[in-house]
């Protein structure tokens, strides 16, 4: 098949890349190299089955594809508050160009939407039946409420334009080719840990995530987009950990010296994050396999690999 992958040279995107490639199919990857990379994605260039396209999904785009994974929009807190509005216009209008382009070349539509739809919940853990509990107005909601419209839009166009959708609500991922400045605990913790400075963490560390490793993730992403069932489908590990015990875990494998330190917890952290599952073992077949300790052993080594510099690369502007 011929696959567009948006955000293909990000974090989540490369993985998939990865995975399209190697099953023969032909890829067009779309990134405007905001939180993407080209170096996640050097490997390929020079395929004939590879073509990589420096685009912003929030103008319109004209090619031909069988099947559309929209993965394009920065999913970190740091880069997507870093410029809301342009957060915001990723999610909303390049969701509908992506949406637009699926209904033109009658291809199959894949939204990776997000586990912050269910903002600070107040269900644990969380279904795909819940319908959340998130501030419009806050400073998370460019990306939490964007999502949320994107999900809209992509019922919208299958229910009005008969499109063939699928949507994934991707909970926390980590792994390898993670961003050095992605903002979020994982890629935080063992930077930190790395460069010999103490370790932050938010609140009091008793707030919780459930971690994916990104190689499980993008197996139910494939699952999804290659069964019969449109979802809403939580893809996440059920696994739950305080953030203090990650926190302890990153602290003991790269340097036990490091000193943790609390600071105040940004406004609309959620407490309490962990997905129901049961729908993506019942209809996908599909639960993790990569254990915490593991995943969190590749992605330090990742890291090790990257983090030399006194300082992570700065946020780009755009």
């Amino acid at each position: 098949m011929r696959i567009l992958v948006t955000g293909g040279a990000g974090f989540i995107g490369s993985h998939l890349i990865d995975r399209l490639m190697a099953q023969g199919h032909e890829v067009i990857c779309i990134d405007n190299f905001y939180t993407g990379h080209k170096r996640n994605v050097l490997k390929w260039l020079g395929n004939p089955n590879f073509e990589l396209i420096r685009h912003d999904i929030t103008e319109p785009i004209r090619l031909e594809a069988d099947q559309i994974y929209h993965l394009a929009c920065p999913a970190s807190p740091v880069h997507y508050q870093y410029n809301p509005v342009k957060t915001i216009k990723t999610n909303v209008m390049g969701t509908l160009n992506m949406l637009g382009l699926a209904k033109r070349v009658k291809a199959r539509f894949l939204l990776a939407s997000t586990s912050e739809v269910y903002g600070d919940p107040e269900v644990h853990p969380q279904s795909e039946e819940y319908r959340g509990n998130v501030n419009p107005i806050g400073p998370r909601s460019c990306y939490d409420e964007g999502k949320r419209v994107a999900e809209t839009l992509a019922f919208d166009y299958h229910r009005q334009n008969i499109v063939d959708i699928r949507v994934a609500r991707i909970f926390n991922t980590y792994g390898t080719r993670m961003l050095e400045n992605d903002g979020r605990v994982v890629s935080n913790f063992i930077v930190q840990c790395l460069k010999g400075d103490s370790v932050t963490v938010y609140g009091d560390g008793s707030q919780t995530r459930s971690f994916c490793y990104v190689s499980d993730l993008v197996e139910g992403l494939m699952r999804l987009m290659n069964g019969d069932h449109i979802g809403p489908i939580n893809l996440g590990n059920p696994g739950e950990y305080t953030i203090l015990e990650l926190a302890q875990a990153v602290q003991k494998m790269v340097n036990p010296d490091a000193e943790i330190i609390f600071k105040t917890l940004p406004t609309d952290d959620p407490r309490r994050r962990r997905p129901d599952i049961s729908k993506a073992k019942a209809l996908l077949g599909w639960e993790p396999t990569v254990p915490l300790q593991e995943g969190l052993k590749l992605t330090v080594e990742d890291f090790r690999a990257r983090v030399t510099s006194p300082q992570a690369e700065p946020v780009a502007s755009i």
